[in-house]
C-alpha cells in the first residue's frame, strides 16, 4: 500500500532584471513539482510585467544581452504580477501534498518568489522557508559551502537536461538534480540504520 506524499518538491528559477525585488523585476519564473522518486507532477511559468518604477540594473542589463534567446523568450506573453500570483497559489494548492521550495540558489529565487507572492497575493504556501540545493550538497560532500559547486558534484547526479535560462527549462534540470541527491541520500541512511 503507498503511503500518501506529506511533501512536493517545487523546483523553482526565477529570472529578474536585477539582485533584488522592488527596485528591479522578476521578469519570468518557473516551478516544476516533483516528489520525492523523482515524478514531475505538474509545471508553473509565468512571463511578468515589470513593476512600476523599477529599473533594470546595468551589470543585469549587460548579461541579458548575452542572452538573447532566453530574453526573447522571457518576454513574450507577459502577465500582471498580480493575476500570475493567484494563479500560482491556486496552483501550488492544488498539489497533492504540502509544497517545498527548492532552488539553486535558494537565497536569490526565494527572495523574488516570496516577495512577489507575500505583494500580489497575500500569501506564502512555503510559509517563509526553503530548501537550497548548495547547501544540500555541502552536506553530502562533506566539504565547504563555496566548494559546494556544480562541478564538485559527482555528474551521476546530473541528468541530460539543458540548462537555457528560460526559467522552466532550468527549473526542470534543477529539480531533477535535487531528487537524485535526494535518492542518493536517503539511501545511504537505510544502508547506516542499525
Amino acid at each position: 500500500m503507498n503511503q500518501p506524499m506529506s511533501e512536493i518538491y517545487i523546483s523553482t528559477d526565477v529570472e529578474s532584471d536585477g539582485p533584488i525585488p522592488g527596485p528591479h523585476s522578476m521578469l519570468s519564473f518557473g516551478s516544476a513539482a516533483y516528489t520525492a522518486d523523482k515524478q514531475l507532477l505538474s509545471t508553473f511559468s509565468a512571463n511578468l510585467h515589470t513593476l512600476p518604477g523599477a529599473e533594470a540594473h546595468p551589470d543585469t542589463a549587460a548579461w541579458w544581452k548575452t542572452q538573447p534567446e532566453a530574453w526573447a523568450a522571457c518576454r513574450t506573453d507577459l502577465q500582471d504580477p498580480a493575476h500570475a500570483m493567484k494563479n500560482y497559489v491556486g496552483w501550488l494548492k492544488g498539489l497533492p501534498a504540502r509544497p517545498v521550495f527548492v532552488a539553486y540558489p535558494a537565497g536569490f529565487d526565494f527572495l523574488f518568489v516570496y516577495w512577489y507572492l507575500m505583494r500580489f497575493a497575500g500569501e506564502s504556501p512555503f510559509s517563509h522557508s526553503a530548501l537550497d540545493v548548495k547547501t544540500f550538497a555541502m552536506a553530502m560532500l562533506g566539504l565547504d559551502y563555496r566548494d559546494s559547486t556544480k562541478r564538485a558534484m559527482p555528474r551521476r547526479w546530473f541528468d541530460k537536461l539543458p540548462h537555457t535560462h528560460v526559467a522552466l527549462d532550468d527549473a526542470i534540470e534543477q529539480g531533477a538534480l535535487f531528487c537524485n541527491m535526494l535518492a542518493e541520500n536517503r539511501a545511504a541512511a537505510r544502508r547506516e540504520k542499525p
